[in-house]
């Protein structure tokens, strides 16, 4: 029985009502207990609360707030060492909130790696960086549960050195093949020659690879503070353009 990890929602928000907050949890809190906790290992409970200060000390907190500072969005550590994550209030939070709260559950301290092949040409192997919902993070590949959008999230299939066509890639299996972002998405590791962290992105019109330099712990940090600020204005340029 794997132990008991405590998630907080918490808000900081003057956009976000206790009753939303308190659904967004419930909604939360079944999608790990019913589809990521089996095929993840994980055992935790997601429960809301108003404030950061009313959050029981041990709890990883996820926090949606108003005013996000720039770099600030996605995972942290606080100073005791332990995980939390900025949500930024608005259209799509439970969405978001979701994808931080699974990320945080798979890899709490944000250096969890799992080697192969690197998907960029002539790069050999590496250490891809474990981010269970950015390769299919579009709020296209969500699914709902209790009428609300929750995060799609790979399975550690994922990593699989071969495509199988019985195999399930991500759970609501939008993803086909190992290793594969989809568009809105992107995936991280950490090339051990160089020591840089790399990315392949799909934020535009086609697929691309970052190189963000030297490596920096812990490493989902590093990516969030380079890839969610250009997630959140290629998803509002989408969504301009469709309306």
């Amino acid at each position: 029985m794997a132990l008991v990890s405590h998630i907080a929602l918490v808000s900081d928000s003057s956009r976000v009502s206790p009753t939303a907050l308190a659904q967004a949890a419930a909604a939360i809190a079944k999608q790990v207990a019913r589809d990521f906790g089996p095929i993840w290992g994980v055992n935790a409970t997601v429960s809301a609360f108003p404030s950061v200060a009313e959050a029981p000390v041990g709890y990883w907190r996820v926090i949606v707030t108003d005013q996000v500072a720039a770099g600030a969005l996605g995972y942290h550590q606080d100073a005791n060492g332990q995980p939390y994550a900025i949500v930024k209030s608005g259209t799509g939070w439970q969405l978001t909130a979701s994808h931080e709260t699974l990320e945080m559950l798979a890899d709490p301290f944000g250096n969890r790696t799992v080697a192969g092949q690197s998907v960029k040409p002539g790069q050999g192997r590496v250490e891809y960086l474990v981010e269970v919902c950015d390769p299919c993070e579009a709020s296209a590949y969500a699914y709902t549960v209790n009428g609300i959008a929750v995060s799609d999230f790979y399975t550690p299939r994922f990593f699989d050195p071969q495509a199988n066509t019985a195999t399930r890639y991500s759970f609501t299996g939008a993803v086909k093949a190992p290793r594969t972002i989809l568009r809105g998405g992107y995936m991280s590791w950490l090339e051990p020659r160089s020591g840089h962290l790399w990315q392949q992105l799909w934020l535009g019109a086609r697929k691309e690879f970052r190189d963000l330099g030297p490596a920096d712990a812990p490493l989902r940090a590093q990516a969030d503070r380079a890839t969610r600020a250009d997630a959140v204005r290629a998803l509002a340029t989408r969504r301009t353009r469709r309306s």
